[in-house]
């Protein structure tokens, strides 16, 4: 049975459906069904929604700090894992407490916490703001989206005792942490499919990204389910990487296409790109991610099975990874043009995450053909490149995912909360610390892997000195990335009660997609005019111009 290709026709008609009912809003999204839902969000949980504030961009600071809180979390999980993978017994006093802790179950738990807790929060909070700016509307609900935020940090706290302890009392964590997530994340597809309901103008592209980010995390489970393919291991991979190519990939770049243009002052190069970016992502396979799919295993409570794709589920598989990279290369290059002109990062680098979206948009491409490679190596059954698996997987998360989502949260909290972060200097720094760490840190990790690689392949029977001293200093200096994730972390709290308070942001809130007016102060050319980002609607106004010899100013 080919299972890559019906699941995904399974999955596309699930999307393509999806759309056609936001978009043309059939009976479902009736006025009586829009009430309903208003109910559910709010009036349904009573007294819990007198709790939380429903001022406009509550529930986006809300998650964003969360998601700020659990990045110093996985970063520290991380750096543990990596420094017990060479010193296995740096941690033997907590035995003494009945907690054994390894390096694998600690690189897993900064895993999970890292996608889920870190990304997963940034770029819900980020989203909560951005798409209903770029609908022209305001959020459905703001209280019902901060309490879903607690829900979501209660489901990403039961992962992480999960992932050390699968079993508690006869009860398997996992799966309950999931299902809280899955409630989570119901509250804001209709949150967000609410909001977009409501839109007084066209929806743009980076708005779609977002929308198809959380429904198409949604189809992706309900397609490998109805498909049948979940207790085959190739299902279990495929589920593994539609969701990073919906929600993480799709989320992560909505967001940031909408940050780095608002906070560039430029308006998107290229908007078919942002067109490509979308429908690439969800006809392709992300290739970004691990190739073992214990993840999904263990948050379905699902039986683990071989990754023994048929011939034509390698083909299928490893031509649509192979396709992947027209969107990830729209996507970075558009993210890359924009930021030009007013040089945001060069000469301005106070500009809050517009460092971090550099970042993040530069490694994107080298990581994902690695990726690429890893993928097909294994889901062909050669195996030769597994031993990088985990460092890639690392490197995507903290050098590519990590980097975009906290840019993107970082140019939008200020504008969410009304206050600018505490320090700009001590964001600057986070920023190096961060991206230092975790760059050159899984590096050399990385070089680390390659050394295993070529011991094993050559059957040394002891392994080199050198290998040990690389993991070494990997760890070490990726604990510069738990330092810069504290430093973000204490300025954007600080900042919520401390920092300086933002001007108007009505209307450096509004999406600079595209521009409503141009000015026109000389002779110019069309083409000039439409790469300021005007479209066939926005208005040209000629300024008046004197010829008239200029006098001297009275004071």
């Amino acid at each position: 049975m080919d299972v890559i290709i019906s699941t995904l026709a399974t999955f596309w008609l699930l999307l393509a459906l999806s759309f056609v009912l936001i978009k043309r809003g059939l009976w479902i999204f009736s006025d009586v069904a829009k009430g309903l839902s208003m109910f559910m969000l709010e009036k349904a949980l009573g007294p819990a929604t007198d709790f939380v504030s429903g001022r406009p961009g509550s529930s986006s600071s809300t998650w964003i700090v969360h998601g700020l809180v659990w990045a110093f979390a996985a970063s520290t999980f991380t750096f543990i894992g990596l420094w017990l993978s060479h010193d296995a017994t740096a941690l033997h006093s907590f035995e003494s407490w009945g907690y054994h802790p390894d390096s694998s179950e600690l690189i897993y738990a900064g895993r999970i916490t890292a996608l889920f807790g870190a990304i997963g929060m940034l770029v819900v909070g980020a989203s909560l703001y951005s798409l209903p700016k770029l609908c022209g509307t305001h959020l459905a609900s703001e209280s019902n989206a901060t309490l879903v935020s607690l829900l979501w940090t209660l489901s990403v706290l039961l992962m992480f005792v999960g992932s050390q302890n699968a079993v508690i009392a006869g009860v398997t964590i996992l799966p309950i942490a999931n299902l809280l997530l899955t409630l989570a994340s119901t509250a804001l597809v209709i949150n967000l499919i609410l909001t977009v309901s409501e839109a007084t103008q066209q929806i743009p592209f980076p708005g779609w990204l977002i929308v198809f980010a959380f429904i198409g995390n949604m189809a992706a489970v309900l397609a490998v389910f109805i498909s049948g393919a979940f207790d085959e291991g190739v299902g279990q991979w495929l589920l593994f990487h539609l969701a990073g190519g919906t929600f993480f990939f799709c989320g992560v770049a909505g967001v940031s296409l909408y940050s780095v243009s608002v906070g560039s002052g430029n308006p998107l190069w290229s908007k078919s790109l942002v067109a490509f970016t979308l429908f690439g992502a969800v006809i392709t396979i992300n290739p970004m991610g691990s190739t073992d799919p214990s993840m999904v295993v263990d948050l379905f409570s699902l039986t683990s099975n071989e990754l023994a794709p048929s011939s034509r589920d390698v083909i299928s598989g490893s031509f649509l990874m192979a396709l992947s990279a027209i969107p990830i290369i729209a996507f970075s290059a558009n993210m890359l043009v924009t930021m030009r002109g007013s040089d945001a990062f060069v000469e301005n680098p106070d500009s809050p995450g517009i460092a971090e979206l550099n970042l993040g948009a530069w490694m994107l491409i080298p990581i994902a053909i690695g990726s690429l490679f890893v993928q097909t190596d294994a889901l062909g059954g050669v195996n030769e490149l597994n031993g990088i698996s985990q460092s890639l997987d690392l490197m995507a998360i903290w050098l590519v995912m990590m980097p975009l989502s906290v840019g993107a949260a970082l140019n939008v909290l200020p504008r969410a909360s009304g206050r600018h972060q505490l320090s700009a200097n001590r964001s600057r720094w986070a920023f190096w610390m961060m991206s230092g760490g975790a760059f050159l840190g899984l590096l050399i990790t990385l070089m680390s892997d390659f050394t295993d690689m070529a011991l094993t392949e050559s059957m040394a029977e002891q392994g080199s000195s050198i290998n040990q001293e690389l993991r070494k200093v990997g760890s070490v200096m990726f604990y510069g990335t738990v330092i810069g994730a504290i430093f973000h972390c204490t300025n954007t709290i600080s900042g919520q009660f401390r920092g300086r308070i933002m001007g108007d942001v009505s209307k450096a809130s509004l999406s600079s997609i595209a521009i409503e007016s141009y000015s026109l102060t000389g002779p110019t050319t069309i083409r000039k005019i439409l790469a300021s980002g005007a479209t066939l609607d926005t208005e040209v106004s000629p300024s008046e111009q004197s010829e008239e010899e200029g006098s001297a100013t009275e004071l």
